[in-house]
């Protein structure tokens, strides 16, 4: 059986172009969507969402192409674009009534978050950004050796076939090694929870790989768009990550400001699955940064 969010209703919302969102709803007040990374699915939020919703509707979808959701073949590269995976979420909202909320996303789910941001300043209030940084910024950070850590990125990144076949011919081990690799608390996820998992990734590696080679070509130039418009997000932004910039050698908190004037940035000493790792954390920063 498939674990879910105690407390919380799981149901189905149109997205954008008909597109269907599988999601988790719970809790009362003014609502907050939680975005899910890679390879997760809106499970990853289940500590989080219970604490959020003590106070806040909270609204968990899986993303297009993940988990339950529609996973629509990639046809044309705007299929998986962020700006359409935004307008999902944007449409979800408005079906439960919502035109006005805070988003927050983690890794895949964080870059969704920062297209909407960008689309709909009107419709996101507050912004939180869970270790990532922005595409355009991405792809310079990973040069030389420092490439290896991400070199999914560029194995997806490839036209279709290659990645899909290689990937779908191993892909427990290969979304198994994320989730082994990332973790810094193995206990965090638990059997069942990363059984479910691989199990969602495994039946949706060409979309999957479809999200991931958006974001070596259509995504990079929607957001240089913006970029040499001068444009930044609108709304209070909060940023939690591991200080990557140590590693690999760029100061993550100046990157974030180029696009996020009223920026509270931080950094954690937990894993990347940092809403599984350190839940109180993650939910205290979240609520931080609606009281802004």
């Amino acid at each position: 059986m498939t674990p879910t969010i105690p407390g919380f209703e799981n149901t189905t919302l149109p997205g954008a172009d008909g597109v269907r969102l599988a999601a988790a709803v719970g809790g009362s007040g003014s609502p907050v969507v939680l975005l899910h990374g890679f390879p997760e699915t809106h499970l990853m939020w289940r500590h989080v969402a219970g604490r959020l919703a003590r106070t806040h509707t909270v609204i968990c979808p899986d993303l297009r192409g993940y988990g339950a959701s529609d996973k629509p073949a990639a046809t044309g590269p705007e299929v998986y674009a962020k700006r359409g995976m935004a307008a999902d979420v944007v449409a979800a909202a408005a079906a439960l009534g919502h035109d006005r909320f805070a988003l927050v996303g983690h890794d895949r789910g964080a870059l969704v978050a920062f297209r909407a941001g960008l689309d709909h300043p009107e419709t996101v209030t507050h912004l939180g950004i869970l270790d990532i940084v922005p595409t355009l910024d991405m792809w310079q950070v990973l040069r030389g050796v420092s490439a290896a850590v991400g070199y999914h990125l560029f194995l997806m990144a490839q036209p279709p076939g290659l990645p899909e076949t290689m990937i779908g011919n191993s892909a427990d081990a290969f979304f198994g090694s994320f989730l082994d690799a990332w973790a810094k608390d193995p206990a965090a996820i638990p059997d069942d929870v990363r059984a479910a998992y691989l199990r969602a990734s495994a039946a949706a590696v060409p979309s999957i790989v479809a999200d991931y080679r958006a974001s070596a070509g259509i995504d990079i130039a929607h957001d240089q768009a913006d970029q040499d418009a001068g444009s930044q997000f609108a709304m209070p932004v909060m940023v939690v990550q591991q200080d990557w910039g140590a590693r690999l050698g760029y100061d993550a908190a100046e990157v974030w400001r180029a696009w996020a004037p009223d920026l509270d940035h931080r950094l954690t000493t937990a894993g990347h699955f940092m809403a599984e790792e350190a839940p109180d954390e993650i939910t205290g920063a979240i609520l931080d940064l609606l009281a802004r």
